[in-house]
């Protein structure tokens, strides 16, 4: 005898071996021997043979018409052998049974399972909403198949390009657009973004990076609601006596500092650090803060940013020549002679900015020698800028001491600069890379007065009480990073007791935050904890941190990967075949003269700091990827500070492009594999 039972939502049949009266034990055509249970058997016969019975009932079951089928059947529940009696005839056999069987399990839009061979018939309106939901399957099934064939011929249809940066990396998977793309890759046997690059979906590599970085972290856009900026209530006093200065490069529109120096030849000097104060006018929860919050920094790359607030309300506040900005100023007093600091004084008051300051204009001319009388000083604020430089290096000197070793600066800075008519680049653009001195005079001058702010306002909400959002670093052993909190502590790196950010409120967030505590510390001193925004332990000040230390992330790494685009293109357009660069580790190496590290074969078991010749033998501006081979050693490894500045650069080297992933699973619908590269293995 032999019996046909379910087996989790399986069929099987096979030879009774033995039978009690809670089971019995049937032996499959392969063999193999199960216990089952007496309440899963659903059928008992003689012949045909198990497999045959299977076979047959399975090609029968085809033939079933289930319209037909559900008309047939009782509205009470029935079993599979009575729906077949009903619907082949009063003797129907095991084969026809068993075909009704599994054509009743194969169709729950029709019949409900209610287990033990059971059914009973769906509701009229059910079957009608589960058939329209099959027939579009279908035609969604049809129209993936009609789209495939299209990404395979090299044409890209309209809805699919409209999805492809969301296809690529945050896919819905169910969508047919998603499957689609999946599908043709199969069908053109290419890896997924040389088969969009083909098909065109793709414009271009700029446009790739550019599309991918709004999508991830502008997906509503880069536009901003009509917002007025709105007005400064206070009535706020003017700094007569100052004459204040800001100096910034000359596409600098959000003008944060300024700086003014009093006194000179007195004795006593007030060195002024003048802060642009959009926290006067934007108030927490209000409709710019949560702009700006959503933001939490203004994104920089060549050609062009994306700014933490509207341009009119940046206008507003910035510190631009010619007006009594409103400003939170630090007053440093110091003796003119030692730099002795004797006492501050942080005030909210108006300022008079005299003059905007270009260094992309002024670096030529305002160099150390004129700053220190040795050249003449043919250029305006001569004598301020000539103390600001003098208590700058002073000011560096004794963070040093506690940093433990100087700051290295043998590494320049870069500028790009796009041809073209200043509107959004679209990556086909001529580029220029100049380089600029780090640490230069007027940077030197900024810095450190920025420093001097930051860590004097640091330590002032500290004794006052409030929390603020500070910047430490515990040491400088390797591998210990900065990191962001609400307590005052030393950052190593920089030598100081505590640092926070706070003279840059108008392009970024932790700036902006800091700025209302510093303003509840200058109206009402030690009362200030009682109606400063943000309490100890405000979970509001945590949220900021974790939303800012995220999007600065994202925001810097999306800047490192255009600025390489433009690198990439700029050899690319000046034919650049080979490139001088000095030996990092694990097989990097670092243009001279370029922003640039990247791999160079040959260079893996050479000295850091030796200097090489490298010839590129590749570039991809998809995956910003650059193969390079060492054809010439140059010379032995640089002196000390060679050695000190690539020690400097561990933890902050760019790691060597790649493949990109992307969030395509090629290894079929709701299994685990392997994602897909951006290129072709």
């Amino acid at each position: 005898m032999y019996a046909l039972f379910d087996d989790a939502g399986k069929f099987l049949a096979g030879r009774v071996m033995s039978e009690s009266d809670s089971s019995m034990q049937v032996e499959l055509e392969s063999g193999k021997r199960v216990k089952v249970k007496s309440a899963n058997v659903l059928l008992k016969f003689d012949q045909p043979a198990p497999s045959e019975l299977i076979a047959q009932a399975q090609a029968l079951a085809q033939d079933i018409d289930l319209d037909l089928a559900w008309e047939f059947a009782s509205d009470a529940e029935f079993g599979f052998a009575d729906l077949a009696r009903d619907y082949f005839d009063a003797k129907a056999g095991v084969t026809h049974q068993a075909a009704a069987l599994f054509r009743l399990f194969e169709a729950p839009h029709y019949f409900r399972r209610l287990g033990k061979g059971m059914f009973k018939r769906a509701p009229e309106e059910i079957v009608k909403a589960a058939l329209l939901g099959l027939e579009r399957k279908r035609v969604q099934a049809l129209q993936i198949a009609d789209w495939a064939q299209q990404l395979a011929a090299g044409q890209c249809p309209p809805e699919v390009r409209t999805e492809i940066y969301k296809i690529l990396f945050k896919p819905d998977k169910n969508s047919p657009e998603y499957k689609a793309v999946v599908e043709a890759t199969k069908l053109a046997h290419k890896a997924p973004l040389d088969l969009l690059k083909t098909a065109g979906a793709i414009d271009s590599a700029y446009q790739f990076h550019w599309r991918r970085f709004l999508f991830e972290q502008f997906p509503k856009g880069t536009g901003f609601a009509p917002l007025e900026a709105p007005a400064i209530k206070d009535d706020l006093p003017i700094a007569t006596a100052v004459q204040a200065f800001s100096i910034d490069d000359s596409a600098t529109t959000e003008i944060d500092d300024a700086l003014s120096v009093q006194g000179l030849g007195s004795g006593t000097i007030i060195f002024g650090v003048h802060i642009a104060a959009p926290g006067l006018a934007i108030q927490p929860d209000s409709a710019l803060d949560k702009i700006a919050r959503e933001r939490l920094s203004t994104v920089y790359m060549p050609g062009w940013k994306i700014t933490m607030l509207p341009d009119a309300v940046v206008q507003a506040y910035t510190l631009t020549a010619g007006r009594d900005c409103p400003a939170i100023s630090l007053y440093v007093t110091l003796d003119e002679d030692t730099l002795e600091m004797r006492g501050s004084e942080t005030k909210i008051e108006r300022v008079p900015i005299v003059s905007n300051l270009r260094h992309d204009q002024l670096d030529a001319v305002v160099t150390e020698a004129s700053l220190l009388g040795e050249l003449e000083a043919d250029y305006g604020f001569a004598p301020e800028l000539a103390f600001a430089f003098r208590l700058a290096k002073h000011v560096k000197a004794k963070r040093e001491v506690v940093r433990g070793k100087p700051e290295i600066f043998n590494r320049p800075d870069y500028n790009f600069k796009l041809d073209g008519p200043g509107d959004e680049p679209v990556g086909d653009e001529a580029v220029r890379i100049s380089t600029r001195r780090r640490g230069a005079p007027l940077d030197l001058i900024v810095a450190e007065a920025m420093i001097l702010a930051n860590s004097t306002w640091g330590g002032w909400l500290n004794d006052l009480g409030l929390p603020g959002i500070y910047r430490s670093q515990a040491s400088m052993a390797p591998g210990v990073k900065v990191r962001m909190g609400t307590k005052a502590a030393p950052h190593a790196g920089m030598g100081v007791a505590q640092y926070t950010w706070a003279t840059s409120p108008l392009r970024r967030y932790v700036d902006l935050a800091n700025q209302w505590q510093i303003i509840a510390c200058a109206r009402h001193g030690r009362t200030a904890a009682l109606v400063a925004p943000f309490k100890p332990k405000d979970a509001a000040l945590f949220s900021i941190i974790s939303g800012f230390d995220a999007a600065y992330s994202a925001y810097n790494g999306f800047q490192s990967s255009i600025e390489r685009y433009w690198t990439l293109r700029y050899l690319a357009q000046n034919d650049i075949q080979e490139i001088d660069a000095s030996v990092m580790k694990d097989g990097l190496v670092r243009a001279d003269l370029l922003p640039l590290v990247f791999k160079a074969l040959g260079a893996e078991n050479l000295e850091r700091g030796s200097h090489v010749r490298v010839r590129i033998t590749s570039m991809d501006e998809m995956t910003l990827d650059l193969h390079a081979n060492v054809i010439a050693k140059l010379d032995e490894a640089g002196a000390s500070a060679d050695t000190e500045q690539a020690e400097a650069d561990d933890g902050e080297e760019e790691p060597a492009a790649g493949p990109l992933t992307l969030a395509i699973d090629l290894s079929g619908e709701g299994e685990e594999g392997p994602l897909a590269t951006g290129k072709a293995e």
